[in-house]
């Protein structure tokens, strides 16, 4: 019984490690990306702003797996699956575009 609850502890904090960067670096390229296209004409259709995002992916996985070695945080990058890597894809797309939209509509400037 005291086996699966730190199997589950373990595995909830790694759930709520990946989320928060996930969701850090969204928003982070967001305002990278607002940063970067301030002077272009059309910021929304600029290509600079996804480049960004890109990176903000890319990124990631080098942290995840950092945090892992350290042993802060049981995430161990070896153990991801497509599912996994899809799902870091897909929270900092979300937040991006979201945060980023948001920046855009209301004439945001840094």
């Amino acid at each position: 019984m005291a086996t699966e609850t730190v199997d589950a502890r373990a595995s909830h904090i790694r759930g709520l490690t990946v989320t928060t960067l996930a969701s850090l670096a969204g928003i982070l390229a967001a305002i990278g990306s607002s940063v970067v296209t301030a002077g272009a004409a059309t910021p929304e259709t600029s290509q600079t702003g996804i480049y960004v995002l890109v990176a903000a992916i890319v990124v990631q996985f080098p942290i995840l797996e950092a945090l892992g070695r350290s042993g802060l945080v049981a995430v161990d990058i070896e153990e991801f699956g497509a599912k996994d890597y899809l799902y870091v894809i897909f929270m900092t797309f979300s937040l991006w575009f979201v945060s980023w939209t948001v920046l855009l509509t209301t004439g945001t400037t840094f």
